[in-house]
């Protein structure tokens, strides 16, 4: 038995102060003058739904190196988050039975809850699809992230088995044959800085096909990290069509082509966009368009992120950043409430993808980050955990300190 004690705590739209009292894995009290169990001092601290971060990439089986589920589940429940689903670009990546045998068997130990993603296509090879049905209890969707899946027939067949099994797919979108050998958005930084572009609309050609087919399927659709305004405008016009949703990184939010520079914490897939793009993704998450924001933690060895722009594999770190990062840029400067983006970071997930509510009410799974909001700091490669280091914001001063995270009543993280 706990209770959190003297907390400002996200009660429908407000902050207010109240005790908290979690009792088998449950809220079991919310009121003034609670004292049960161990006492946790929460003065001048903010009590919120736990976080879900329905994109990241552990790298385990296959990729070691980089990053373990072991260790990165202690990232995130140092970052606040207590749930994750499980990129599935792994080796062997889980496709069949057995493959997901051993990523669950790899999970067990987790300090948080580690879900996993199964391939939409045998090893993400855009061949013949996986064995969706063998693998299906224990997998959350299905996508082949890293890679847009290349034909309309196998996506098409994938979306009729998803529907069948009452399963989300997560779609990167892009159009390979038009990439053209970029590593960076192209527009006025590639051209001035001769660093061959990806055009904006790779990922949105692939996007329109398959909103057609998730129309002509209903199943449910989720596009992974958005970055284009015409992207966005077509998922607008389908979102009364089709079941379909979107989410949007912090680094495509809080940066665009224009803060580029040639080194390997500024290349990611999709890369940072234009300054038009930026602005329509940051009015996304205000009029609600835009449903979730996933921080797509993407682990490389630091030798690997050593060679820039040209050299570097796509991807960087997201996790311990996240929420101190979108709170001082949105929050504090007002431009959407702290409820806001506690919908874009947890309640809005788990109504998408069916997992408990992490709202704090009575009666829910106690489910919570306790975080000190008047703490500022800045982020150095000392705060960041994770085995990589790779981030475009190191150096920045933001406000926003994790100091518990609770899962199912227990505690997972204290600072």
């Amino acid at each position: 038995m706990i209770t959190l004690k003297n907390g400002n705590v996200l009660i429908n739209d407000n902050l207010i102060k109240k005790d908290i009292l979690i009792d088998n894995e449950k809220i079991v009290k919310i009121d003034n003058n609670i004292n049960e169990g161990k006492i946790i001092d929460c003065t001048n601290l903010t009590i919120l739904p736990s976080f879900i971060d329905c994109h990241v990439h552990f790298r385990e089986p296959g990729f070691e190196y980089k990053a373990t589920i072991l260790d990165e589940a202690k990232v995130a429940a140092k970052a606040g988050y207590t749930d994750v689903f499980m990129m599935p670009n792994l080796k062997p990546s889980p496709s069949n039975l057995k493959s997901v045998e051993l990523l669950d068997y790899l999970r067990k130990d987790a300090v948080i809850n580690c879900h996993i993603l199964g391939t939409i296509t045998k090893d993400e090879k855009s061949e013949e699809l996986s064995d969706m049905d063998d693998i299906n209890k224990y997998v959350k969707g299905y996508s082949d992230d890293g890679k847009g899946v290349k034909t309309a027939d196998l996506m098409y067949k994938a979306m009729i088995n998803a529907k069948r099994l009452n399963k989300p797919i997560i779609a990167h979108s892009e159009d390979e044959s038009l990439l053209y050998g970029g590593v960076v958005r192209e527009g006025i930084w590639n051209k001035d800085h001769y660093i061959p572009g990806i055009i904006d609309v790779s990922e949105t050609v692939q996007l329109a096909r398959d909103l057609v087919l998730a129309e002509k399927t209903n199943c449910q659709y989720h596009l992974c990290h958005i970055s284009s305004r015409y992207s966005l405008e077509l998922i607008k016009w389908y979102k009364n069509r089709c079941k379909v949703s979107c989410e949007v990184t912090p680094h495509h939010l809080l940066l665009n082509e224009m803060d580029l520079k040639d080194e390997g914490a500024y290349k990611m897939n999709p890369p940072l966009a234009s300054v038009e793009d930026q602005n329509a993704l940051i009015e996304g998450i205000k009029d609600g368009s835009i449903d979730i924001i996933s921080t797509d933690h993407a682990p490389h060895s630091n030798e690997e992120k050593s060679n820039g722009l040209l050299k570097s594999p796509f991807g960087i770190v997201g996790l311990e950043t996240a929420f101190p990062l979108l709170y001082t840029r949105f929050v504090k400067t007002n431009e959407i409430t702290l409820k806001r983006l506690v919908d874009l970071m947890s309640l809005n997930e788990s109504k998408l993808f069916r997992l408990d509510s992490h709202e704090i009410v009575e009666g829910n799974n106690a489910n919570l980050v306790i975080i000190d909001l008047n703490k500022e700091f800045i982020i150095d490669e000392d705060f960041i955990t994770s085995k990589s280091k790779s981030s475009p914001f190191i150096g920045m001063k933001v406000n926003g300190l994790v100091k518990y995270t609770i899962l199912n009543g227990g505690i997972v993280y204290e600072a």
